[in-house]
């Protein structure tokens, strides 16, 4: 199977169907492609490698003027591109593999390897727990094109923590510290996953669009942390071996070596069921690079500001991050969202896909995705200012809701303040306010409206009489209502005395 000729990337098409595209369809017909039909994950680790293939294509571009004239010229540059780079991109056989390395051993004969299914983190395999498979088990059959993306995504996204050794090229893999004692290796994130960081790429009106709206300029990319140069695709130079500096050094301090790595060494079976895995190369992550979909946050720690890459979380939806992540910066070492928001006309509003991989350790947990359309006021710090407040809103709102419930709780004689009954005090208030932020998000469009508004929202009282924070106050009321039975007469008294708590503020008043 080879990558680019051969059906294997899930997309909509223009009408409205779904069915495999090639590499060199992503490109030839990507105006007639709506979207990509993938997990949060594997969209990001599929954008990166059409960037990726981009880049090479165009070997820029180098500046503003050729950004804005590329897309015309990037379907027929990125065939010709994809037809000379083509044996590259075989999943299979015995010349070079995609992202896979040559010349790769067990460290014993007995070894049986792995069970391809091991690069889904999505499912239960070995010592993987289960995330969003029931079945378990190694047994799993896999279509090639099945295999590219997933092999695709993992070389991006693959936790660190204990790995499996191996040699390479007669050399041990990095992380094998008890060589040559066959003990398990250890290994870092791959470059997506450090922090669980949120992914951020406007969207265009099609593939094609959305490619070319989040390709950086050379001038931009010599500006990134931990950037040394331009660099090439991993495919181009593939370190032939632990020893390989040269080829390393591409892989980990270049712009296009980075957006595709080879964090992992792996040999798939030529029957497509089993593998070789062990640890390959290590990719220095934020402050000492900075990926270019990733947003940096000022966060004061112990009264020190310091800069973090924003993180993906369970208990907080993307939405409420949108203030960070639309901020520009022209500095790329200092806060703000990905660089490719330079590219967005200033006074339009766009589509912002926004997504990750939550990760605790070496601990899948879940994805997250949204699609946001922002109004061109959020690219301005006045917008952004302003939509920060409208969430702290909802955020003071969702805290009084919680103590609501606990004071309601304390009536009716169940004290959730007891250190033993913490467990069941964090699953009555998150009942209560994952109902809250599931409605309020339904309702994001009062607030985006709210940052076009010419309306003075000066302070919290101002944002209560807004459509947005009366919204909100109905939410939360509704929430409390459904969390808190007030049928008896006791169950009366505790229900006012928890609502008196959730509306104690002025703030928090909806007239």
């Amino acid at each position: 199977m080879n990558l680019t000729t051969d059906p294997w990337i899930p997309v909509v098409w223009n009408d409205g169907a779904t069915r495999p595209a090639s590499l060199t369809d992503i490109f030839a017909r990507g105006h007639e492609i709506r979207d990509l039909a993938v997990r949060p994950h594997e969209r990001i680790a599929l954008l990166r490698l059409f960037l990726c293939v981009a880049h090479a294509a165009l070997a820029g571009p180098r500046d503003r003027e050729e950004w804005e004239d590329c897309l015309a010229r990037l379907p027929a540059v990125a065939k010709d591109y994809l037809q000379r780079r083509q044996p590259a991109f075989e999943l299979f056989g015995d010349g070079q593999r995609f992202l896979q390395v040559s010349n790769l051993k067990a460290m014993k004969a007995s070894d049986d390897g792995n069970s391809v299914s091991k690069l889904d983190m999505a499912l239960a395999t070995g010592n993987t727990p289960t995330l969003f498979d029931n079945s378990g088990g190694d047994g799993r059959a896999f279509l090639p094109e099945q295999i590219a993306l997933l092999l695709l995504t993992f070389q991006c996204f693959s936790p660190g923590g204990t790995i499996g050794v191996a040699l390479w090229d007669q050399k041990p893999t990095p992380g094998w510290k008890s060589y040559p004692k066959p003990a398990p290796g250890q290994s870092s994130h791959a470059p997506c996953l450090p922090g669980s960081m949120l992914h951020a790429f406007p969207r265009g009106a099609n593939l094609l669009a959305t490619i070319h709206l989040n390709l950086l300029t050379r001038d931009t990319v010599i500006t990134l942390p931990g950037i040394k140069d331009w660099g090439h695709p991993v495919w181009e130079k593939m370190p032939s071996s632990p020893a390989d500096k040269p080829s390393i050094a591409n892989a980990t301090e270049t712009y296009l070596g980075r957006l595709v790595s080879l964090s992992r060494a792996i040999h798939l079976d030529s029957d497509g069921r089993g593998l070789l895995l062990a640890n390959a190369v290590d990719y220095p992550s934020w402050p000492e690079a900075r990926e270019a979909s990733a947003t940096i946050v000022v966060r004061t720690i112990k009264g020190q500001p310091d800069r973090f890459v924003l993180g993906a979380s369970l208990d907080k939806a993307p939405w409420r991050e949108l203030h960070a992540l639309t901020v520009k910066s022209a500095f790329l070492k200092d806060a703000g969202g990905p660089p490719a928001l330079n590219n967005l006309a200033g006074d339009q509003a766009f589509d912002l896909w926004v997504g990750g991989l939550v990760a605790d350790k070496a601990k899948v947990l879940d994805t997250l995705e949204g699609v946001y359309h922002v109004p061109a006021a959020m690219l301005a710090s006045v917008g952004q200012q302003r939509y920060a407040d409208g969430v702290q809103f909802a955020e003071k709102t969702a805290w009084a809701l919680k103590r609501a419930v606990t004071v309601y709780h304390a009536e009716i004689g169940d004290k959730l303040d007891r250190p033993e009954a913490r467990d069941r005090r964090n699953a009555l208030q998150n009942k209560a306010t994952f109902q809250f932020w599931t409605q309020a998000e339904r309702d994001l469009p009062l607030l985006l409206a709210a940052v076009e508004s010419s309306a003075p929202l000066a302070d919290m009282p101002a944002w209560a009489q807004s459509a947005w924070g009366q919204t909100v106050n109905r939410t939360a009321r509704l929430a409390y209502e459904t969390s808190c039975p007030h049928d008896t007469a006791r169950q009366l008294q505790a229900f006012v005395k928890g609502l008196a708590v959730l509306f104690q503020n002025s703030a928090n008043q909806s007239k």
